[in-house]
């Protein structure tokens, strides 16, 4: 018997999936697959990776959910192009399905596998699934990708306004929708997923790693959260973000469910959601930026890169509470407050000008919601070399920020207790003379660069 198969990466749910969708309605006995990437794990350093266990678990859920409708989860572990050459031997498989992914290592795997089944006359579809828009769905008039957030934003919603489908009837959606923002049936299809025996899960210790039980934000955020959210989302003392961050980046929750409610509550909160869209698209039509600064001439700032300095930014002891306190926390819980993290990255690229990649490799290490095209976009924006970047004579100043956004210090004093005691550390670095010498020394690198 011909089967499809569907192979998850980062859309961990059965429900409202593009690519899952599309593979059951086909009408052909569609098997689920996941892939634990040799490639990716081999790069961990910590076997505790509570990313990796999160993975590891909705696995198991998902496959107690396919047990019930008879079928079951297919899980590998291995470099991928060797588990399909080992899935084609066993299976007879018609075509593959899948939801696309814009990293480019994502891209190339992926075009290898596309390969190897195209010489076995095997189709490959691919879709649209963890952004409203991708790649050049959303371009300026001459055709070519935006490179400033706020010109793009504009279009994203003139281009979800213009597709609207209103309701006829009561028993639709009360307030007309843009059909970007609806949802994909899948559950209609279950009966297409193929019948089987459920398959073994390998267990973490299989794939080399231990279980972490880090604490995870979960999926259900409070209403009042979200319609709040432009009031309350700058102040890390406050519940006032969605914390979502995880499931977004593994696809276990859906992106049009949460558009369409941020659209209904928060034009900030959807702004949010919008960012993430623009970044993922920098990064698929400009992919140097994985390994270098989006403006060119930004390769030409002369970073001092001191080791010890970075190694007290990493374990929070600046002498800075905000930063501080950022760091602590991202130590401890696999997260950060988002305007925490703009303060402790201008901090390390220009009060340090410690190279805004160490930052971004150590962000990426530590973020339980680590996502590339983000990680990379912020971490770029902070220190003034990608797109639509804070300006590099725009320094953050740690105590401005400390008190407009903590000035009760209940977030410092949570992370850093031994804040205003003789037990906590000096600063590592005056503001004043950071400043002058982060413009200094930018300037400096950037005229180099008009002269070069």
């Amino acid at each position: 018997m011909s089967i499809s198969i569907f192979w998850h990466r980062r859309d961990l749910r059965l429900q409202d999936n593009a690519g899952l969708f599309h593979a059951l309605k086909s009408g052909t006995s569609v098997l689920p697959l996941f892939i634990f990437d040799q490639s990716i794990l081999e790069k961990l350093e910590d076997k505790d990776d509570p990313r990796v266990s999160f993975i590891h678990q909705n696995l198991l859920e998902m496959q107690s959910q396919l047990k019930d409708l008879g079928s079951s989860l297919i899980v590998r572990f291995g470099k991928p192009e060797e588990v399909w050459k080992s899935l084609l031997k066993e299976f007879d498989i018609q075509a593959v399905y899948t939801n696309r992914d814009y990293e480019p290592y994502a891209l190339e795997r992926d075009t290898q596998v596309k390969k190897m089944l195209d010489s076995k006359d095997i189709s490959f579809h691919d879709f649209k699934d963890q952004v409203i828009f991708d790649r050049v769905e959303v371009t300026k008039d001459d055709g070519l990708p935006y490179t400033v957030f706020t010109p793009y934003s504009k279009k994203w919603k003139a281009k979800l306004l213009s597709k609207i489908v209103k309701p006829n009837s009561k028993n639709q959606l009360k307030k007309a929708t843009s059909f970007y923002f609806q949802s994909y049936p899948t559950e209609k299809y279950f009966g297409n997923f193929k019948k089987v025996k459920p398959f073994s899960i390998p267990t973490l210790k299989d794939i080399g790693f231990e279980s972490n039980s880090l604490e995870i934000p979960g999926t259900k955020v409070k209403r009042s959260v979200i319609k709040n959210y432009a009031d309350n989302r700058n102040f890390p003392a406050i519940d006032g973000t969605s914390r979502l961050g995880i499931h977004f980046r593994f696809g276990t929750i859906s992106i049009r469910e949460k558009a369409r409610n941020a659209e209904a509550l928060s034009d900030t909160f959807l702004s949010e959601l919008i960012w993430r869209d623009f970044y993922s698209m920098i990064l698929c039509n400009f992919p140097h930026v994985v390994k270098n600064p989006f403006r060119a001439k930004y390769d030409w700032i002369e970073w001092r890169n001191n080791e010890e300095e970075f190694k007290l930014w990493c374990e929070g002891k600046t002498g800075y509470p905000i930063v501080d306190a950022g760091m602590r926390e991202l130590n401890e819980t696999g997260h950060m407050h988002n305007r925490v993290r703009m303060v402790v990255a201008s901090f390390l690229t220009k009060h340090l000008l410690i190279d805004w990649r160490w930052g971004e490799a150590y962000f990426a290490k530590q973020l339980l919601d680590f996502d590339l095209a983000s990680n990379n976009g912020g971490w770029q924006w902070a220190a003034g070399c990608g797109t639509d970047a804070a300006p590099y004579f725009r320094v953050f100043n740690p105590y401005t920020q400390q008190t407009k956004f903590d000035k009760d210090f209940k977030y410092i004093k949570k992370w850093v207790p031994e804040y205003d005691t003789d037990a906590y550390c000096e600063p590592i670095v005056d503001h004043k003379l950071a400043r002058l010498r982060c413009l200094e020394t930018y300037k400096a690198g950037l005229a180099q660069a008009e002269h070069s």
